[in-house]
């Protein structure tokens, strides 16, 4: 029996203070192992995570000064083509590491060897995906900065393997880690500088449909982008009728970045129509005119941009197309 002022816990003698305080060590063992195990499983494994996420931020820390920028990347040293050789098995390695080193070799191949992957182009954007999915910050990063140099240097060759890797780019713009959303976003715009705008634009097309609004808008952002590298010749090739409904899709989005890109995009859409009904020697085109002669001229473009709304549009549509760009002008 428990001396008075000593009260024996539950914990302590194992079941309901059967056993004694002074019990030997080896049952004291005992009855610790047997606490632990009755631990609430979730408390155990908020411990584990936050465990496992230092863990993660100690190596993520000492991998950061590790990322080489795409004009800092140095000449292949030794044999090119034993490189090339082995580049596919490293990048399927199971070691992360490896995989990491490897993605950097294809960026030095691909920055002063190019031709040397072209054969296995397909392969290593496959495995560029892969290692983009890892769940591994470091790693994910480090394949979409490859994906930057590649479209740098291998450009229109990208797009018959564009449409899982843009797709993953813009999932990875939209996630919530900002070092990684920051680099994705990097190389979305090394793509629209890279790659040629009107077969690009075939391609982010599907993707402002987007269930996800993150992804809809990273598109936006991408299509206003690749259409101001058409040029106002180049949007009437590709159509503005299309044009139009593709930016019109866009001006009610969830999200602000997307009406943003939207708004900035139906004013190159006017600004294309605009110049493909000009008028030769119009006032527009001289730059001694009269504020009273440009008025006289812009009035009828004004009414030509309403109607080709209106006639491409619903008319709720339409209106706000008119509004986003009479209020920008």
């Amino acid at each position: 029996m428990a001396k008075e002022g000593n009260p024996i816990t539950e914990a302590e003698s194992g079941e309901g203070g059967k056993k004694p305080n002074g019990s030997p060590p080896a049952l004291r063992s005992s009855a610790l192992e047997s606490e632990a195990k009755n631990v609430d499983p979730s408390i155990a494994d908020q411990s584990t995570a936050s465990h496992i996420c230092d863990s993660n931020e100690v190596e993520l820390t000492s991998l950061e000064t590790e990322y080489i920028l795409s004009e800092d990347l140095k000449p292949v040293e030794g044999d090119i083509r034993e490189l090339v050789q082995n580049l596919l098995l490293r990048l399927e390695a199971k070691d992360w590491m490896c995989v990491y080193e490897a993605l950097n070799d294809a960026r030095r191949l691909a920055t002063f060897h190019s031709t040397s992957l072209l054969q296995n182009l397909s392969s290593i954007i496959n495995l560029t995906m892969k290692a983009m999915k890892n769940p591994r910050s470091a790693l994910c990063k480090a394949a979409i900065m490859a994906s930057s140099d590649f479209f740098k240097y291998y450009k229109d060759e990208m797009l018959d393997l564009l449409d899982p890797l843009l797709l993953q780019l813009l999932l990875k713009a939209s996630q919530d880690k900002r070092f990684v959303c920051e680099e994705a976003e990097r190389a979305l715009i090394a793509m629209t500088n890279w790659i040629s705008p009107t077969p690009l634009l075939l391609k982010l097309q599907p993707f402002l449909q987007h269930r996800n609004p993150r992804v809809r808008a990273k598109a936006s952002s991408c299509v206003c982008r690749t259409v101001s590298k058409l040029g106002a010749k180049g949007i009437k090739d590709f159509g503005l009728e299309i044009l139009i409904r593709m930016g019109a899709s866009q001006l009610n989005d969830q999200l602000p970045e997307a009406r943003e890109a939207a708004r900035q995009l139906v004013m190159e859409i006017r600004e294309a129509h605009q110049q493909q009904h000009q008028i030769p020697g119009s006032p527009s085109s001289s730059s001694t005119s009269s504020s009273s002669s440009d008025a006289m001229y812009l009035e009828p473009e004004s009414e030509q941009w309403e109607q080709f709304c209106r006639r491409q549009l619903p008319p709720r549509t339409a209106l706000a197309v008119l509004r986003a760009s009479c209020t920008a002008v």
